[in-house]
């Protein structure tokens, strides 16, 4: 399939370039949108193995001089001592304001490489190049970057936007098949959030065409929703549904529950709490609870409601004593409704149909 190209116009604008093969090819994308300089390539000790030799390949051949800084992978390594580390990194080796900062990774390489590129002489420029269908989903395209803190995750951070997204969903085939399910929730996130047939689409087999204009819908739509509140201070929102009670299974397992799952779990269980109490369309929960088992998604986990409750509670969506959730009313509808904080119990339990 020919190269998709979805421009995001936040700040000065940026594209989002979707192509199968495209990663051998990545140098003259930096080159091209970054000019002379430099690169810092952030990336974990799983992607590197894999990816790493590739892109120095590719930049070596533009001539871009590089250097590569390797963490141990996993959300666990997402805090202020690795950030520390990649900022003494791009010290030491002397980076300057011309140069770029690549993330070749994940959700969790995109953040700190994000956050780091953020704060860094004050900023220098930054490129994402996911290598998760997570990443090339939802995290790269929108400019959010943060670290988890004790308390909680992703409370610390900066806005951030990349000079550009080089996606290429080849990369995607080396995925364990619950890294690729990760994925998926944030996909069917977007079918429940906007479109019914993107929905119902996730019915069908994923080719490689049909997996390039999957991610080009899913960027489409959320480039949509970052151009009309770049700052996360309205409709941005939307793109909470499920992470509420998502970040909340999270915490209570220690974070050993996946992002994607915990999103996905969240999703149905404020489904149901929104069917349950007459927001939305009869069905709707259990239309969105057949999709998530089609791709080996869960729809709950163990935690009591009093557990999730608690955890959610330390929830950086908090605004004073009343939270923002996200409900849907069908397929493809979903809206934003600020309740007092003492209500988020009864739509968790209310969610595990207590």
């Amino acid at each position: 399939m020919a190269m998709q190209t979805v421009k995001v116009n936040v700040g000065k604008g940026y594209d989002v370039i979707i192509e199968n093969g495209i990663l051998s090819d990545c140098g003259k994308i930096v080159k091209k949108v970054t000019g002379k300089g430099r690169a810092a390539i952030i990336t974990d000790s799983n992607v590197s193995r894999l990816y790493l030799q590739t892109v120095l390949t590719s930049l070596k051949k533009e001539n871009i001089e590089s250097e590569s800084f390797v963490f141990d992978a996993g959300e666990q390594s997402k805090n202020i001592s690795t950030l520390s580390d990649i900022l003494e990194f791009l010290a030491e080796k002397q980076f300057v304001r011309s140069d770029t900062v690549i993330a070749l990774g994940g959700g969790v390489t995109g953040d700190m490489a994000g956050f780091a590129a953020a704060i860094y002489l004050r900023g220098i420029k930054f490129i994402q190049i996911p290598t998760t269908l997570l990443a090339a989903v939802d995290s790269s395209v929108g400019g959010k970057t943060a670290i988890d803190l004790s308390a909680g995750k992703n409370l610390a951070g900066a806005f951030k936007q990349p000079e550009a997204v080089i996606c290429d969903p080849e990369v995607f085939s080396t995925l364990p098949e619950k890294e690729f399910a990760n994925g998926m929730a944030e996909t069917i996130k977007y079918g429940v959030l906007f479109s019914d047939e993107l929905f119902y689409s996730f019915n069908d087999k994923t080719t490689p065409s049909s997996l390039c204009e999957m991610i080009k819908k899913c960027v489409s739509f959320k480039a949509r929703t970052v151009e009309n509140d770049e700052f996360d201070n309205g409709e941005r929102k939307l793109l909470n549904l499920g992470h509420t009670i998502g970040h909340a299974i999270e915490k209570c397992s220690n974070f050993t529950v996946s992002h994607g799952y915990a999103v996905a779990a969240g999703m149905a269980m404020i489904a149901r709490a929104s069917e349950s109490l007459g927001t939305a369309e009869k069905g709707t929960a259990e239309n969105i609870e057949k999709m998530l088992i089609k791709h080996s998604l869960p729809t709950d986990f163990d935690y009591t409601a009093e557990e999730l409750t608690n955890a959610a509670l330390s929830d950086k969506k908090r605004s004073g004593d009343k939270i923002t959730l996200v409900l849907p009313t069908n397929i493809g509808k979903c809206i934003l409704k600020d309740e007092p904080i003492q209500m988020l119990g009864k739509y968790i339990e209310l969610g595990k149909g207590k």
